[in-house]
């Protein structure tokens, strides 16, 4: 926490404003605790204290939030390495969101996304040239969709300067900032909600392996370990982001429990606490609503529609909107001009 967030005087009237904007963001909350419906701004102090700090001098509320890092390796759960609907309806949500904010904080609010593919691209097995079209896309969507006063894109490219490899920054970065290996094993053996993450992302790993030609426990070991090295590179990357910005109020797409440092938001809705659209594809119900999950089950529920000539999302057989195509869309696909 900054120093000028620690000496914030809070009036009551930044005291109010600041619980109001706690308060939208609760309903969004990612977490594993189960009694979510108790909810309230007092049980968030640090993100409190954090918003009165632009509060109390009448600034655009920052959130940073390290995520949307490139596309799963598995195919099996996602399309391929460009970002699609899923992450076109979780830059919306996050723009729809500093829209509500403003209706409480006139300076309104602006969240940085800090994609954090490149920090452990070479961990996850997903290559930089992949990590960097994912990047642009997603830059390009922001764009498109008119979000740009609200969202804006941070990542490794940013950092350190050009004359460095991609490897010699995530080396520089991981050794300066990260945890030991030693440390970190320590905490995942003594802290409940640590040992929650090392496993969330070693079954992420296991599920996102393809083409694996050993036994399914040596997959095992070979995730775990590497599963260490995510988390290590992860809180590198999130103290570069604290570093290049102090201030900014600290977002996370990984469940947090209340009182830590983080608040956990989730982006859309899934059937887990973890799911994500880069690692997964979005469905749309015939209600109307939308879920994400992996790209093998929503084959088996609906047909994929095409957008702007590739992949964009699954809809549920039986939805009778958009039923024109676009030339380019593959054979049975129908166009998601509506969605």
């Amino acid at each position: 926490m900054s120093e000028s967030v620690t000496t914030t005087a809070l009036t009551p009237e930044v005291a109010r404003i600041s619980e109001e904007i706690v308060r939208l963001l609760i309903p969004h909350r990612r977490t594993v605790e189960p009694d979510t419906h108790l909810d309230i701004p007092g049980h968030f102090p640090e993100q409190l204290q954090q918003i009165a700090d632009f509060v109390a001098k009448d600034e655009q509320v920052i959130f940073s939030l390290p995520g949307f890092p490139c596309k799963s390796p598995n195919t099996d759960k996602v399309f391929g390495h460009l970002p699609d609907h899923g992450e076109r309806l979780a830059l919306r949500f996050l723009d729809s969101l500093c829209a509500d904010i403003e209706k409480v904080h006139a300076p309104g609010a602006r969240v940085l996304i800090c994609s954090d593919g490149h920090i452990f691209g070479d961990v996850i097995r997903v290559p930089d040239e992949h990590i960097d079209a994912y990047n642009d896309a997603l830059l390009e969507m922001i764009h498109a969709e008119g979000l740009a006063d609200h969202l804006d894109t941070f990542d490794l490219r940013d950092c350190y300067g050009p004359a460095l490899s991609y490897d010699e920054k995530r080396k520089l970065a991981a050794e300066t900032l990260g945890p030991t290996l030693e440390e970190l094993r320590a905490e995942v053996r003594e802290d409940e909600s640590t040992l929650r993450m090392y496993r969330g992302i070693t079954r992420f790993l296991v599920e996102d392996t393809a083409g694996w030609e050993g036994s399914r426990s040596a997959l095992q070991r070979d995730c775990r370990r590497r599963a260490y090295e995510v988390i290590l590179r992860s809180r590198a990357w999130s103290e570069l982001i604290a570093e290049s910005y102090p201030r900014n109020v600290r977002l996370s797409i990984h469940p947090q429990n209340r009182g830590s440092v983080k608040f956990g938001i989730r982006l859309l809705g899934a059937a887990d606490a973890w799911t994500t659209p880069w690692h997964s594809v979005l469905f749309h119900h015939t209600d109307g609503t939308w879920e994400l999950m992996h790209r093998r089950d929503a084959e088996k529920l609906g047909r994929e529609i095409h957008r702007d000539g590739r992949p964009s999302h699954f809809e549920a057989v039986g939805d009778g909107s958009g039923t024109g195509t676009r030339p380019g869309d593959g054979p049975g696909t129908r166009s998601a001009e509506a969605a």
